[in-house]
Parts: structure tokens; C-alpha cells; sequence
């Protein structure tokens, strides 16, 4: 790189006016509404910006500081409870008002440092060795305060090696947001499915009415043609879903025995399993040793098994293991009885909602044993179910495919962002390195 590399202190760049550090608007809940902008909370972070169960807040009648909302180029960081989540505001982001769990980096001048840079290295090793120092001092929720990231320190490449370092790593997650889209859309697909066989019943409608279910023949013939007394299909039952899986619990290794941890058993914990931005979960944050499986409570899940977090703030998030690993005593699997995981996996997203209304705790919800296995779902038959898994199951490989090459960038992303900011590596050779 030809420029020199700089490292300031947050609070210099910031009394200079380069750099300006914020956190979140402290709304109260009678200030919510069903009309504005959306109320950021951590929750609604994931790479990218989710506000689609986002509360709303009318600025126009509701005197939220100019310096709370949010504007393009800034990066957003969770400061508290679920620490560590990013995201970039582009220029086509809705315009959000930050809540308290939320802080904003944001460049004051570009010339100096620029946005998709501050970006990347807030995502990198020096940022994240920095606020792991100093997020877990006190007895409450993981909190990374403003003091804290003032404190902080920043390395800063030439302007234009900057702006190149954001460009070169910005293929990258191009790329990974086209996969993430297209995984969804390939969900979309899979999941409409679903629910036109197995909750709109439309073949059975189709039979009913003399149309033409427009499926193929063998497939066809396995739907009745008629509906009970309950408006179910004719033969169908309403099951139990353990009659479909095995249930399977998890459980957490001695965390002062250093010989149960950093081994090659990925171990996920409710974290992992609620901030998984995919349907497939394929890494975890720790990992155990086999030691640490055998002398523990927690046990190898099966691939495929659909995971759910059972208690805590973020009860009902779910996922399917993208490979065999191990989990904690915070989440539930269910492992596919009878070799259809992604039929499980479709039927017990249609049953989550309902599960976390009926979920109880003295803190937070909570989903039991007890209440998996009073749930139900509706069951046309081995010959159905196993026709359904046919249909599916290459379109859940593509998803796991998609999942997994998203991985590998993302990998070759952080590997690449070090050695960018540190002049190991030139501009020209990440660019084929991002090419290849």
C-alpha cells in the first residue's frame, strides 16, 4: 500500500470533529405507533437491517434529537445485551431511529476517513479485541459504554487506501447479499409449498371443486378429495409433532475446565442459534473437545435437526444445524424421526409463534418439554410427508449450498481486511485474491 498507516485515539478523532460516536433515543413505549419510522433495536441488526416486526415512531409529533436518527454512511454497532452485531446504512436504508441497545459510528469528514472503511474495521479483529476487553465488566447483560468506545483506538490507512480497502472487501459482501437472496428466495419457494399442501390444503380444494391440482399424477393421487366434519382434509390426523421427531436437549461443559474447550466439536449456544442471519447454522462461536462432550451433558445433534431457543429474551428463534454439532441447555432440538427434517422444519415454523404466546417463565418466556410435546400439526400421511421431502429437498441443499460458499467469503473477507489495513497485502493482489 502506498500510503503511511495511522493510529489515533476515538476520543481525538472525535474532539476534531473527523469522527462522531452515538447512542439511542430512550423512547417510551406510549411513544410507539403504528405510523413513522421504524425504532431500531438490537434485534432488528443482522448485517443488514430486518424491520419488518419493527415498532414505529412518528418524529413528526414525537421530538426525537436529529443526532438519534440515522444517517447514510453510518455503521451501526449493538452495544448492549447482544453485543457485537454490525450493520452498514446505505443510501437506499430507511431512515431509523436509534434505540439505547444501539450506537452509531459515523465519519464527519470522508476525506479523512471513510465510511465503508470505519465499516469494515469496527467488523474486524482490532475493534473486536478492543470492546471484548471491556464488555463484560459488570454483573448485568454484556454493555459496551460510549466512554469505553471513546477510549478506544483506530487504525487508519492513507484516505484513498481506505476508500480502495472498502471497495476490494464490498465485492465480498456484495456477493454474500446475493446469496443471502437468493437463499430466501429459495426458502420462499420451498415454505409456499408447504403451505398450500399442508395449511391451505389448495390440492384437496382442487379435487373438491374438479380442478386440476396441477401437480404430478403420483403426487395428486395421495390428496383426498374431500373434506371432514373439521374442515381437514378427509384421513388426515392432527399429531403430535414428537410423533415426528426425536427430541433432543443440550447442555454446557465445565467452563473452568480448560481441557473441555477450544476443540474441534462446534458447541452453539442460544447466541449462535438467535443471531444465525441464515436458515442454516453451520458455525458456532465456541467449540469443545470430545473430553468435554464425554464429561458433560450435552450430546452430538444430527444434521439437519431443526434447533430452537428455549428460554430467554430471543425464545422462538430457530435454524437447522447445517452439520452435526453439539449445543447448550438454552435450546431444544428435534431431530426428523422418520428421514424428513425439512418437512419438520416447514411444520414447526408454522408452530412456533403459538408456542412462544403459550411459553411461560418468571423473567422470560420460556418453552418446555412439556410444551413440545402438547403441540400438534396436522399429518396427511407417511406417503405425503416423504412426496413433501422429495419436492423440497433439493431446494434446502441449494439453500445449505449458498450458506456455506456465503461462509467461505466472509472467511476470506476477515482473512483479507488484517492483512489490508496493515500493508501485508497489496490492493491489487486482494482484488485477485476477490476475483478468483
Amino acid at each position: 500500500m502506498a500510503g503511511e498507516l495511522s493510529r489515533q485515539r476515538v476520543s481525538d478523532l472525535i474532539s476534531q470533529k473527523v469522527l462522531a460516536i452515538g447512542d439511542g433515543y430512550r423512547a417510551k413505549n406510549s411513544e410507539m405507533s403504528l405510523a413513522g419510522i421504524p425504532f431500531a433495536r438490537a434485534g432488528n441488526i443482522d448485517g443488514g437491517f430486518l424491520f419488518n416486526d419493527a415498532d414505529l415512531i412518528d418524529i413528526s409529533s414525537i421530538p426525537v434529537p436529529k443526532e438519534k436518527l440515522s444517517y447514510p454512511g453510518d455503521t451501526v454497532f449493538t452495544s448492549k445485551g447482544t453485543v457485537g452485531r454490525f450493520a452498514f446504512v446505505k443510501h437506499d436504508t430507511r431512515q431509523f431511529v436509534y434505540s439505547p441497545q444501539l450506537c452509531y459510528w459515523r465519519s464527519l469528514d470522508k476525506n479523512l476517513i471513510d465510511p465503508k472503511y470505519l465499516y469494515y474495521w469496527l467488523s474486524g479483529p482490532e475493534f473486536y479485541a478492543q470492546y471484548k476487553g471491556v464488555s463484560g465488566q459488570t454483573d448485568m447483560a454484556e454493555y459496551v459504554s460510549l466512554g469505553d468506545q471513546r477510549q478506544m483506538w483506530i487504525s487508519l490507512p492513507d484516505p484513498a487506501d481506505q476508500t480502495a480497502i472498502g471497495e476490494v472487501l464490498g465485492l465480498l459482501d456484495d456477493k454474500i447479499d446475493v446469496n443471502r437472496r437468493m437463499a430466501a428466495t429459495v426458502e420462499e419457494m420451498a415454505e409456499a409449498v408447504f403451505k398450500s399442501w399442508f395449511v391451505d390444503f389448495d390440492p384437496v380444494h382442487a379435487k373438491v371443486e374438479r380442478r386440476d391440482p396441477r401437480l404430478a399424477a403420483d403426487i395428486a393421487a395421495l390428496f383426498p378429495d374431500r373434506f371432514d366434519g373439521n374442515g381437514v382434509p378427509e384421513g388426515w390426523t392432527n399429531a403430535p409433532l414428537l410423533q415426528h421427531a426425536r427430541l433432543i436437549s443440550g447442555g454446557t461443559p465445565n467452563t473452568d475446565e480448560l481441557a473441555y474447550w477450544d476443540g474441534p466439536i462446534s458447541w452453539a449456544s442460544a447466541r449462535d442459534v438467535s443471531q444465525c442471519p441464515d436458515r442454516f447454522l453451520i458455525g458456532t462461536e465456541r467449540t469443545i473437545t470430545q473430553k468435554g462432550l464425554d464429561e458433560s451433558a450435552t450430546r452430538m445433534v444430527p444434521a439437519l435437526s431443526t434447533v430452537v431457543v428455549a428460554r430467554g429474551a430471543t425464545t422462538g428463534r430457530h435454524c437447522l444445524f447445517g452439520r452435526e454439532m453439539a449445543m447448550n441447555q438454552t435450546c431444544y432440538a428435534l431431530s426428523s424421526s422418520n428421514e424428513t427434517p425439512f418437512w419438520l422444519a416447514c411444520a414447526f415454523s408454522r408452530l412456533v409463534d403459538a408456542l412462544v404466546r403459550g411459553a411461560h417463565g418468571s423473567v422470560f418466556d420460556t418453552i418446555t418439554t412439556t410444551t413440545l410435546g402438547t403441540a400438534r400439526v396436522v399429518d396427511g400421511g407417511q406417503a405425503l410427508t416423504v412426496a413433501f421431502e422429495t419436492s423440497v429437498a433439493p431446494m434446502y441443499r441449494r439453500i445449505l449450498g449458498l450458506v456455506q460458499e456465503a461462509s467461505k467469503l466472509r472467511t476470506l473477507r476477515d482473512t483479507l481486511l488484517p492483512k489490508l489495513i496493515s500493508g501485508e497485502l497489496r490492493i491489487k493482489d486482494a482484488e485477485k485474491a476477490v476475483a478468483a
